[in-house]
C-alpha cells in the first residue's frame, strides 16, 4: 500500500501482482494519485519477480476522473501538476514491459477511462460504462492521454466519444473493442485468469514485441513532454472551463 492508501498491491502467486485503485470515493485523479501511481508502475515494471500486473479497484467506481469541484479552482501551477500527472501516469502503464490488465467493475470517464485505454487486456462487466468527457467541460486533451486514445481506438469511435462528450455502456464497449471480455459479476477472477496466461509467456520477448506495437507512440509522448507540454502555455483551461465545469456539477 502506498503511504496515502490510494494504491493496494496484492500478490496473487505466479508473478501476478494486483495493484487496486483506492482514492475515495471515486478514484479521482489529483496530480499526486497519478505520480504515485506512475511510481508504483515504474517500480512493479522493472520487478523480475513481477510477470503481469492486475489494475482493479476497491471502489464501485473504476474512476469517475477529475473531480471538478476542486479542479476549477485550479490556479495555472496546479493546472500544469495534473497535466503532467495525467502524462506521466498514463504514459507508465502504457509503456510497463510487463502485461497489464484492466478488471473494469464501474464507470471509467474522461481521465479515468486511461487506465482501461493504457492496459493490454481489458475485462468489464455490466457496471463499466465508458466516457470521454472532457469537452463537455472544455478541456482538451494532454499529450499522453492524446496519443494513448489516438493508438488504442478506432478513428470514428474516438470521433463520437471525444467529440460528443457522452458515454458509451459496457456492452458497446466490448462491441468496439475498448473492453476485450464483458463477464458478469466480479471481472476481477477472469482479469487474473487472463494475466496468469500472459505471464507464462517469455517475458523479454512480451516487452519487445509490446515496445514495437507501442513504441511510436511513446516516442511521440516523450518528445511532446520534453518540448513543454507538461507545462501548456497559459495552463490547461481556457475561459469556458470553469463555467463548463460548473454546469456539469449542477
Amino acid at each position: 500500500m502506498t503511504d496515502q492508501g490510494w494504491l493496494v498491491r496484492r500478490d496473487h502467486g505466479d508473478g501476478v501482482i494486483e495493484l487496486q485503485l483506492n482514492r475515495e470515493p471515486v478514484n479521482a485523479l489529483s496530480a499526486a494519485f497519478l505520480m504515485d501511481f506512475a511510481g508504483e508502475i515504474g517500480r512493479l515494471g522493472q520487478d523480475d519477480a513481477v510477470r503481469a500486473i492486475v489494475i482493479s479497484s476497491a471502489l464501485k467506481v473504476y474512476s469517475a476522473g477529475l473531480d471538478l469541484k476542486e479542479a476549477r479552482t485550479f490556479d495555472i501551477p496546479q493546472q500544469h501538476a495534473i497535466v503532467e500527472g495525467l502524462n506521466v501516469g498514463f504514459l507508465a502503464e502504457f509503456s510497463c514491459p510487463k502485461p497489464v490488465v484492466a478488471a473494469v467493475g464501474g464507470a471509467a470517464i474522461a481521465g479515468g477511462l486511461f487506465f482501461v485505454l493504457a492496459a493490454d487486456f481489458r475485462v468489464g462487466n455490466d457496471r463499466a460504462q465508458q466516457g470521454l468527457a472532457e469537452v463537455r467541460v472544455g478541456a482538451t486533451f494532454p499529450a499522453g492521454p492524446m496519443e494513448i486514445a489516438r493508438a488504442t481506438l478506432d478513428a470514428n469511435l474516438l470521433r463520437r466519444m471525444m467529440l460528443t462528450g457522452q458515454p458509451i455502456d459496457a456492452g458497446t464497449a466490448h462491441r468496439r473493442g475498448v473492453l476485450d471480455e464483458l463477464v458478469e459479476g466480479d471481472p476481477l477472477p477472469r482479469a487474473l485468469e487472463e494475466a496468469r496466461a500472459l505471464a507464462q509467456l517469455p517475458p523479454r520477448t512480451y516487452a519487445a514485441v509490446k515496445r514495437q506495437i507501442r513504441g511510436d507512440t511513446i516516442a511521440l509522448i516523450e518528445r511532446q513532454m520534453a518540448g513543454g507540454a507538461n507545462a501548456p502555455e497559459g495552463g490547461w483551461f481556457n475561459e469556458e472551463t470553469r463555467d463548463a465545469m460548473r454546469r456539469m456539477i449542477g
